[in-house]
Parts: structure tokens; sequence; C-alpha cells
């Protein structure tokens, strides 16, 4: 599948990325895109309790991969030697999304918004002489005045219509919509 249009959200520890990542995906499906997400964790996680019956195939059994079915929902759990990269993970597995929305991946190539709140720190991770600058859509913050490029855009984080002006500039930067 060829890969699909990709945004990724980073930011400090706390910032609010879950929950703009949440409010972002929301808003973008409202408008009738198809939206799937990928969050980077930085520790293993476990997706059933231990002694189930996936829980023991996967840990007792040592299966390769472990599907877990339900009417409503599907999850697939498979080992790794080394993490994946968010744009393989989307082109393998989300090729039929409008938009995927990442979380975290600081170390990609993808587009990104950062979260900056000035209750996390002082300042942003925005580095107008880093490689990674180039990247960079915009800055969500509360700071009341960042030194960013024209290039960047500065939204407001506490204004009204925030997470719309980030959907309509996702739309327009990332899926190519006018």
């Amino acid at each position: 599948m060829p890969r699909p249009p990709m945004v990724t959200v980073i930011g400090r520890k706390n910032s609010g990325k879950t929950t703009f990542v949440v409010q972002l995906s929301a808003e973008l499906r409202r408008r009738g895109h198809r939206v799937m997400i990928i969050k980077h964790g930085a520790h293993t996680f476990n997706i059933d309790p231990a002694g189930t019956d996936t829980y023991r195939h996967y840990h007792e059994g040592e299966a390769e991969r472990v599907a877990m079915v339900a009417p409503d929902k599907f999850a697939l759990v498979a080992r790794w030697n080394e993490e994946e990269s968010a744009e393989s993970i989307a082109e393998r597995y989300m090729g039929d999304a409008d938009v995927v929305l990442c979380e975290g991946f600081k170390a990609s190539a993808l587009p990104r918004i950062e979260i900056h709140r000035r209750a996390v720190s002082d300042q942003p991770l925005f580095d107008r002489d880093a490689a990674a600058a180039a990247l960079y859509l915009a800055v969500v913050t509360d700071a009341p005045a960042l030194d960013l490029p024209p290039a960047v855009s500065r939204i407001a984080l506490d204004a009204a219509n925030c997470v719309h002006d980030v959907a309509s500039l996702v739309e327009r930067e990332v899926m190519g919509l006018r």
C-alpha cells in the first residue's frame, strides 16, 4: 500500500500531546477524513492482562504474532528485534488512511507540530539552527511571543479556534487540500 500523508505532534512530557492529538483527530474526522494514529512509547506495553489466553499465547507460547479479534475491534501484537519507523508502520498497516497523526517520533523526518506549554518548559523544542527546524509546520503554544521563522506558524493554544486552525493547516500542508 502507498504511504498516506503523515504529520507528527511532538512536545515535552506532559505538554498535552495526547489531548491535542485526540482533539485534532476528532476535528479531522468531523471534516470527513479517515484518520489513523500511531503513538510512540518509550517503554514496552501489554494490551491484555496477565493470565488471559492471548497473553499466554504471546508470553508463554512465545508466538511471533498474536491477533486478538472481537466483533468491534482487532489488535495485532508482533515481536520485533528493532523498532520500525512510523513511516513503515503507516505504509504497511495504514495505507488506506486519509491522514496518519503520529504522537512523538521526534527523530523522524515527518512534518511536525509542537505543543509547547510554559508550565512545562520555558522554551519549546524548536531550534531554528537545528536541521529539524525545516520540518516544523507550527508551534501550538501559550507563550505570548516566540522567535519563529515565517514558515512556522504560531498558533495560540488557548484560542477557541486552535484545533480548527491546526486541522486546516494539516489539510493544506500535509494532505494537499486547498
